[in-house]
Protein backbone atom coordinates (compact mmCIF):
# COMPACT_ATOMS: atom_id res chain seq x y z
CA UNK A 1 0.00 0.00 0.00
CA UNK A 2 1.31 3.08 -1.12
CA UNK A 3 0.96 6.36 1.22
CA UNK A 4 -0.23 9.23 -0.38
CA UNK A 5 0.49 13.02 0.57
CA UNK A 6 -1.29 14.42 -1.86
CA UNK A 7 -4.41 16.91 -1.90
CA UNK A 8 -7.69 15.57 -3.46
CA UNK A 9 -7.84 17.87 -6.75
CA UNK A 10 -10.88 20.01 -4.75
CA UNK A 11 -8.36 20.51 -2.20
CA UNK A 12 -5.66 21.68 -4.39
CA UNK A 13 -8.07 24.00 -6.42
CA UNK A 14 -9.05 25.57 -3.46
CA UNK A 15 -5.53 25.87 -1.99
CA UNK A 16 -4.64 27.79 -5.61
CA UNK A 17 -8.01 30.34 -5.65
CA UNK A 18 -7.10 31.56 -1.93
CA UNK A 19 -2.97 31.49 -3.17
CA UNK A 20 -4.23 33.88 -6.11
CA UNK A 21 -6.79 35.40 -3.74
CA UNK A 22 -4.19 36.45 -1.62
CA UNK A 23 -1.61 37.62 -3.94
CA UNK A 24 -3.46 39.71 -5.90
CA UNK A 25 -5.91 41.14 -3.34
CA UNK A 26 -4.65 40.82 -0.22
CA UNK A 27 -0.93 41.36 -1.03
CA UNK A 28 -1.31 44.91 -2.32
CA UNK A 29 -3.28 46.99 0.50
CA UNK A 30 -2.41 44.94 3.48
CA UNK A 31 0.62 46.65 4.41
CA UNK A 32 -1.75 50.30 4.78
CA UNK A 33 -3.91 49.08 7.01
CA UNK A 34 -1.01 47.51 8.86
CA UNK A 35 0.53 50.48 9.17
CA UNK A 36 -2.20 52.84 10.38
CA UNK A 37 -3.77 49.53 12.47
CA UNK A 38 -7.20 48.92 10.76
CA UNK A 39 -9.57 46.30 10.06
CA UNK A 40 -9.49 45.69 6.85
CA UNK A 41 -12.98 45.36 6.21
CA UNK A 42 -13.81 45.17 2.78
CA UNK A 43 -11.09 42.05 2.45
CA UNK A 44 -13.09 40.03 5.14
CA UNK A 45 -16.05 41.14 2.81
CA UNK A 46 -14.38 39.51 -0.34
CA UNK A 47 -13.32 36.59 2.20
CA UNK A 48 -17.08 35.91 2.47
CA UNK A 49 -17.94 36.31 -0.30
CA UNK A 50 -15.65 33.37 -1.30
CA UNK A 51 -17.08 31.03 1.16
CA UNK A 52 -13.97 31.05 3.31
CA UNK A 53 -15.90 31.61 6.16
CA UNK A 54 -18.00 28.94 5.81
CA UNK A 55 -15.64 26.31 4.64
CA UNK A 56 -16.06 23.38 7.73
CA UNK A 57 -19.11 23.88 8.21
CA UNK A 58 -22.73 22.20 6.71
CA UNK A 59 -24.71 23.61 4.08
CA UNK A 60 -27.67 23.48 6.20
CA UNK A 61 -26.30 26.37 8.14
CA UNK A 62 -25.14 28.71 5.55
CA UNK A 63 -21.43 27.07 5.17
CA UNK A 64 -19.70 25.61 2.53
CA UNK A 65 -19.86 21.86 3.25
CA UNK A 66 -15.44 21.24 3.08
CA UNK A 67 -13.33 20.05 6.20
CA UNK A 68 -10.65 21.25 8.37
CA UNK A 69 -8.36 20.60 6.13
CA UNK A 70 -9.95 23.13 3.76
CA UNK A 71 -9.80 25.62 6.55
CA UNK A 72 -6.35 25.17 6.92
CA UNK A 73 -4.66 25.35 3.68
CA UNK A 74 -7.08 28.51 3.46
CA UNK A 75 -5.43 30.04 6.43
CA UNK A 76 -1.75 29.10 5.54
CA UNK A 77 -2.14 30.79 2.30
CA UNK A 78 -3.31 33.76 3.43
CA UNK A 79 -0.49 33.70 5.90
CA UNK A 80 2.08 33.32 3.22
CA UNK A 81 1.29 37.02 2.73
CA UNK A 82 -0.29 38.62 5.75
CA UNK A 83 -1.36 37.19 9.45
CA UNK A 84 -3.66 39.48 10.62
CA UNK A 85 -5.91 38.49 8.34
CA UNK A 86 -5.35 34.85 8.44
CA UNK A 87 -5.92 35.18 11.89
CA UNK A 88 -9.31 36.84 11.73
CA UNK A 89 -10.03 33.73 9.17
CA UNK A 90 -8.88 31.43 12.30
CA UNK A 91 -10.37 32.97 15.30
CA UNK A 92 -13.58 33.43 13.20
CA UNK A 93 -14.22 30.53 12.48
CA UNK A 94 -12.22 27.97 15.41
CA UNK A 95 -12.81 30.31 18.01
CA UNK A 96 -16.09 32.16 17.12
CA UNK A 97 -18.50 29.47 15.27
CA UNK A 98 -17.00 26.56 16.01
CA UNK A 99 -18.22 26.51 19.77
CA UNK A 100 -21.68 26.79 18.57
CA UNK A 101 -21.55 24.52 16.03
CA UNK A 102 -19.92 21.43 18.45
CA UNK A 103 -21.89 22.35 21.14
CA UNK A 104 -24.42 24.93 20.83
CA UNK A 105 -28.41 23.84 20.59
CA UNK A 106 -30.20 23.42 17.22
CA UNK A 107 -31.71 27.01 17.75
CA UNK A 108 -28.22 28.48 18.54
CA UNK A 109 -27.07 26.75 15.48
CA UNK A 110 -29.36 28.29 13.43
CA UNK A 111 -29.57 31.79 14.89
CA UNK A 112 -26.11 32.85 14.89
CA UNK A 113 -24.00 30.25 11.95
CA UNK A 114 -25.93 31.63 9.27
CA UNK A 115 -24.44 35.03 9.29
CA UNK A 116 -20.79 33.71 10.77
CA UNK A 117 -20.47 31.47 7.92
CA UNK A 118 -21.26 33.96 5.61
CA UNK A 119 -18.63 36.27 6.89
CA UNK A 120 -21.52 38.83 7.64
CA UNK A 121 -20.61 38.57 11.12
CA UNK A 122 -17.64 37.61 13.46
CA UNK A 123 -17.80 35.61 16.52
CA UNK A 124 -15.04 36.12 19.31
CA UNK A 125 -14.53 33.55 22.08
CA UNK A 126 -13.71 35.01 25.81
CA UNK A 127 -11.38 33.03 27.84
CA UNK A 128 -8.46 34.00 28.57
CA UNK A 129 -8.24 36.98 31.89
CA UNK A 130 -5.71 39.19 33.45
CA UNK A 131 -5.00 37.01 35.92
CA UNK A 132 -5.00 33.87 34.10
CA UNK A 133 -3.92 32.90 30.40
CA UNK A 134 -2.00 29.51 30.29
CA UNK A 135 -3.81 28.87 33.76
CA UNK A 136 -7.35 29.18 32.09
CA UNK A 137 -9.18 26.72 34.65
CA UNK A 138 -8.82 29.98 37.20
CA UNK A 139 -11.09 31.89 35.93
CA UNK A 140 -12.67 34.53 37.81
CA UNK A 141 -15.48 35.44 35.50
CA UNK A 142 -18.99 34.97 36.92
CA UNK A 143 -22.14 34.14 35.97
CA UNK A 144 -25.13 33.89 37.92
CA UNK A 145 -28.59 32.64 37.49
CA UNK A 146 -31.51 34.82 38.08
CA UNK A 147 -34.40 32.18 38.55
CA UNK A 148 -37.18 34.87 39.28
CA UNK A 149 -35.85 36.47 35.26
CA UNK A 150 -33.96 33.15 34.07
CA UNK A 151 -31.20 35.08 33.04
CA UNK A 152 -27.48 34.53 33.44
CA UNK A 153 -26.01 38.06 35.42
CA UNK A 154 -22.18 38.10 34.06
CA UNK A 155 -19.05 40.14 35.81
CA UNK A 156 -15.61 40.02 35.23
CA UNK A 157 -12.99 40.45 32.52
CA UNK A 158 -11.72 39.32 29.74
CA UNK A 159 -8.53 39.93 27.81
CA UNK A 160 -6.64 39.50 24.02
CA UNK A 161 -9.89 38.38 22.80
CA UNK A 162 -9.92 38.66 18.77
CA UNK A 163 -12.45 40.00 16.70
CA UNK A 164 -14.49 41.04 19.50
CA UNK A 165 -14.48 44.84 19.27
CA UNK A 166 -14.97 45.23 14.80
CA UNK A 167 -18.08 46.62 13.43
CA UNK A 168 -19.55 43.36 12.15
CA UNK A 169 -18.69 41.64 16.20
CA UNK A 170 -21.88 39.64 16.54
CA UNK A 171 -21.61 37.95 19.40
CA UNK A 172 -18.87 37.00 22.57
CA UNK A 173 -18.82 33.06 23.68
CA UNK A 174 -17.37 33.64 27.11
CA UNK A 175 -16.45 31.20 30.05
CA UNK A 176 -17.59 32.04 33.62
CA UNK A 177 -17.98 30.54 36.91
CA UNK A 178 -21.56 29.59 37.39
CA UNK A 179 -21.13 27.60 40.56
CA UNK A 180 -19.00 25.02 42.51
CA UNK A 181 -18.54 21.49 41.62
CA UNK A 182 -18.96 18.88 44.26
CA UNK A 183 -15.10 18.31 45.25
CA UNK A 184 -15.42 22.29 45.35
CA UNK A 185 -13.95 23.62 42.27
CA UNK A 186 -15.12 25.67 39.79
CA UNK A 187 -17.85 25.02 37.71
CA UNK A 188 -17.40 26.75 34.38
CA UNK A 189 -19.97 26.97 31.79
CA UNK A 190 -19.76 28.74 28.67
CA UNK A 191 -22.66 31.32 27.44
CA UNK A 192 -23.27 33.48 24.71
CA UNK A 193 -23.41 37.21 24.77
CA UNK A 194 -24.88 39.52 21.99
CA UNK A 195 -22.49 42.35 21.01
CA UNK A 196 -24.67 45.38 22.06
CA UNK A 197 -25.70 43.83 25.15
CA UNK A 198 -26.00 46.02 28.17
CA UNK A 199 -23.51 45.71 31.02
CA UNK A 200 -20.73 44.62 28.35
CA UNK A 201 -18.16 47.18 27.66
CA UNK A 202 -15.49 46.63 24.95
CA UNK A 203 -12.36 48.51 25.37
CA UNK A 204 -10.40 50.59 22.72
CA UNK A 205 -8.11 48.28 20.66
CA UNK A 206 -5.12 47.19 21.96
CA UNK A 207 -1.93 48.95 20.98
CA UNK A 208 -0.10 45.51 19.81
CA UNK A 209 3.49 44.64 18.22
CA UNK A 210 2.20 42.86 15.38
CA UNK A 211 -1.13 41.45 13.60
CA UNK A 212 -1.88 45.45 13.68
CA UNK A 213 -4.85 44.85 11.06
CA UNK A 214 -6.68 42.20 12.92
CA UNK A 215 -9.09 43.30 16.09
CA UNK A 216 -7.68 42.51 19.86
CA UNK A 217 -9.30 44.00 22.57
CA UNK A 218 -10.45 43.64 26.61
CA UNK A 219 -13.91 42.82 27.64
CA UNK A 220 -15.67 43.91 30.69
CA UNK A 221 -18.97 42.41 32.08
CA UNK A 222 -20.82 44.50 34.59
CA UNK A 223 -24.07 42.76 35.86
CA UNK A 224 -24.54 41.84 32.08
CA UNK A 225 -27.57 40.06 31.49
CA UNK A 226 -28.23 37.88 28.92
CA UNK A 227 -31.06 34.78 28.46
CA UNK A 228 -31.10 30.89 30.60
CA UNK A 229 -31.04 29.59 26.70
CA UNK A 230 -27.86 31.35 26.19
CA UNK A 231 -25.69 28.84 27.72
CA UNK A 232 -23.94 26.79 25.36
CA UNK A 233 -23.75 23.13 25.61
CA UNK A 234 -23.82 21.42 29.55
CA UNK A 235 -23.61 23.71 32.60
CA UNK A 236 -20.36 23.02 34.32
CA UNK A 237 -18.80 21.83 30.48
CA UNK A 238 -17.71 24.92 29.24
CA UNK A 239 -13.97 24.56 29.97
CA UNK A 240 -13.48 21.23 28.82
CA UNK A 241 -15.12 22.43 25.69
CA UNK A 242 -12.94 25.08 25.29
CA UNK A 243 -10.06 21.96 25.65
CA UNK A 244 -11.25 19.85 22.86
CA UNK A 245 -12.07 23.33 20.69
CA UNK A 246 -7.85 24.09 21.54
CA UNK A 247 -7.37 21.10 20.67
CA UNK A 248 -8.41 21.30 16.81
CA UNK A 249 -7.53 25.43 16.99
CA UNK A 250 -4.03 24.40 17.43
CA UNK A 251 -3.68 22.75 13.99
CA UNK A 252 -5.30 25.92 12.45
CA UNK A 253 -2.58 28.04 14.18
CA UNK A 254 -0.03 25.71 13.02
CA UNK A 255 -0.74 26.18 9.48
CA UNK A 256 -1.35 29.76 10.46
CA UNK A 257 2.59 29.57 11.55
CA UNK A 258 3.46 27.47 8.49
CA UNK A 259 2.43 30.09 6.23
CA UNK A 260 4.35 32.69 7.80
CA UNK A 261 7.17 30.70 7.46
CA UNK A 262 6.75 29.79 4.18
CA UNK A 263 6.06 33.43 3.13
CA UNK A 264 8.97 34.29 4.37
CA UNK A 265 10.55 32.02 2.43
CA UNK A 266 8.98 33.52 -0.71
CA UNK A 267 10.09 37.03 -0.16
CA UNK A 268 13.61 35.89 1.00
CA UNK A 269 14.34 33.72 -2.46
CA UNK A 270 12.94 36.40 -4.79
CA UNK A 271 14.82 39.43 -2.34
CA UNK A 272 17.50 37.37 -3.08
CA UNK A 273 17.37 37.12 -6.85
CA UNK A 274 17.41 40.81 -7.41
CA UNK A 275 19.54 42.12 -4.58
CA UNK A 276 23.12 42.93 -5.83
CA UNK A 277 26.44 43.09 -3.43
CA UNK A 278 29.72 43.06 -5.06
CA UNK A 279 28.60 42.11 -8.43
CA UNK A 280 26.28 39.55 -8.25
CA UNK A 281 22.82 38.61 -6.86
CA UNK A 282 23.64 37.88 -3.46
CA UNK A 283 21.17 34.77 -3.78
CA UNK A 284 24.99 33.43 -5.75
CA UNK A 285 26.55 32.99 -2.50
CA UNK A 286 26.32 29.66 -0.83
CA UNK A 287 26.15 31.59 2.44
CA UNK A 288 22.02 32.91 1.41
CA UNK A 289 21.36 29.85 -0.17
CA UNK A 290 21.87 27.67 2.76
CA UNK A 291 20.32 29.71 4.60
CA UNK A 292 17.17 29.72 2.37
CA UNK A 293 17.40 25.91 2.02
CA UNK A 294 17.00 25.42 5.91
CA UNK A 295 14.30 27.97 5.96
CA UNK A 296 12.32 25.91 3.07
CA UNK A 297 13.16 22.77 4.75
CA UNK A 298 11.56 24.30 8.04
CA UNK A 299 8.50 25.10 6.12
CA UNK A 300 7.74 22.01 4.30
CA UNK A 301 8.67 19.97 7.68
CA UNK A 302 6.23 22.38 10.06
CA UNK A 303 3.60 21.45 6.91
CA UNK A 304 3.63 17.90 7.55
CA UNK A 305 3.43 18.45 10.97
CA UNK A 306 0.06 19.91 10.80
CA UNK A 307 -1.41 17.87 7.84
CA UNK A 308 -0.82 14.95 9.70
CA UNK A 309 -2.59 16.20 12.96
CA UNK A 310 -5.71 17.31 10.45
CA UNK A 311 -5.38 14.12 8.64
CA UNK A 312 -5.52 12.78 11.93
CA UNK A 313 -8.86 14.90 12.60
CA UNK A 314 -10.53 13.78 9.69
CA UNK A 315 -10.23 10.01 10.08
CA UNK A 316 -11.63 10.41 13.50
CA UNK A 317 -8.19 8.97 15.08
CA UNK A 318 -6.72 10.50 18.78
CA UNK A 319 -4.88 14.06 17.27
CA UNK A 320 -4.13 15.97 20.57
CA UNK A 321 -0.15 15.01 20.66
CA UNK A 322 0.01 15.80 17.33
CA UNK A 323 -1.99 19.04 17.26
CA UNK A 324 0.79 19.79 19.89
CA UNK A 325 3.69 18.73 18.03
CA UNK A 326 2.29 21.10 14.88
CA UNK A 327 1.09 23.87 16.87
CA UNK A 328 4.99 23.99 18.60
CA UNK A 329 7.28 23.36 15.81
CA UNK A 330 5.41 25.59 13.40
CA UNK A 331 5.42 28.33 15.44
CA UNK A 332 9.05 28.04 16.83
CA UNK A 333 9.82 27.68 12.62
CA UNK A 334 7.86 30.81 12.06
CA UNK A 335 10.12 32.86 14.37
CA UNK A 336 13.35 31.70 13.09
CA UNK A 337 12.83 32.22 9.71
CA UNK A 338 10.98 35.75 10.17
CA UNK A 339 14.65 36.34 11.83
CA UNK A 340 16.41 34.91 9.23
CA UNK A 341 14.20 36.56 6.48
CA UNK A 342 14.98 39.95 8.21
CA UNK A 343 18.15 38.95 7.83
CA UNK A 344 18.52 38.36 4.44
CA UNK A 345 17.40 41.55 3.26
CA UNK A 346 19.61 43.68 5.34
CA UNK A 347 18.17 47.27 6.32
CA UNK A 348 15.52 46.80 4.13
CA UNK A 349 14.29 44.16 6.03
CA UNK A 350 13.49 46.53 9.27
CA UNK A 351 11.41 48.61 7.15
CA UNK A 352 8.00 48.17 7.49
CA UNK A 353 7.85 48.44 3.76
CA UNK A 354 8.77 45.55 3.46
CA UNK A 355 6.85 42.32 4.11
CA UNK A 356 9.52 40.71 5.93
CA UNK A 357 9.02 43.79 8.64
CA UNK A 358 5.55 42.77 9.11
CA UNK A 359 6.38 39.00 9.61
CA UNK A 360 8.99 39.36 12.26
CA UNK A 361 6.94 41.14 13.91
CA UNK A 362 3.62 39.45 13.73
CA UNK A 363 5.92 35.75 14.48
CA UNK A 364 6.34 36.32 18.38
CA UNK A 365 2.70 36.23 19.08
CA UNK A 366 2.79 32.54 17.86
CA UNK A 367 4.80 31.18 20.45
CA UNK A 368 1.98 32.56 22.75
CA UNK A 369 -1.46 32.25 21.64
CA UNK A 370 -3.52 28.96 21.74
CA UNK A 371 -1.06 27.58 24.08
CA UNK A 372 2.44 28.94 24.39
CA UNK A 373 5.02 26.61 23.39
CA UNK A 374 5.61 25.77 27.14
CA UNK A 375 1.87 24.61 27.26
CA UNK A 376 2.81 22.28 23.91
CA UNK A 377 5.83 20.59 25.66
CA UNK A 378 3.78 20.00 28.73
CA UNK A 379 0.76 18.04 26.62
CA UNK A 380 3.21 16.10 24.88
CA UNK A 381 5.16 15.00 27.63
CA UNK A 382 1.58 13.91 29.57
CA UNK A 383 0.13 11.82 26.28
CA UNK A 384 3.81 9.79 26.57
CA UNK A 385 2.99 9.04 29.70
CA UNK A 386 5.16 11.51 32.14
CA UNK A 387 3.42 13.35 35.15
CA UNK A 388 4.69 15.83 37.45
Amino acid sequence: MSLDHRLSSEHEELRRTVEEFARDVVAPKIGEFWEQHQFPYEIVREMGRMGLFGLPFPEAYGGMGGDYLALCLAIEELARVDSSVAVTLEAGISLGAMPIFRFGTEEQKRTWLPALCSGESLGAFGLTEPGGGSDAGATRTTARLDTATDEWVINGTKCFITNSGTDITALVTVTAVTGRTPDGGPEISSIIVPSGTPGLTVSAPYSKVGWNASDTRELSFSDCRVPGANLVGERGRGYAQFLSILDEGRIAFAALATGLAQGCVDQSVAYAGTREAFGRPIGANQGIQFKLADMDTRAHTARLAWRDAASRLLRGEPFKRQASIAKLYASEVAVTNAREATQVHGGYGFMNEYPVARMWRDSKILEIGEGTSEVQRMLIARDLGLRA
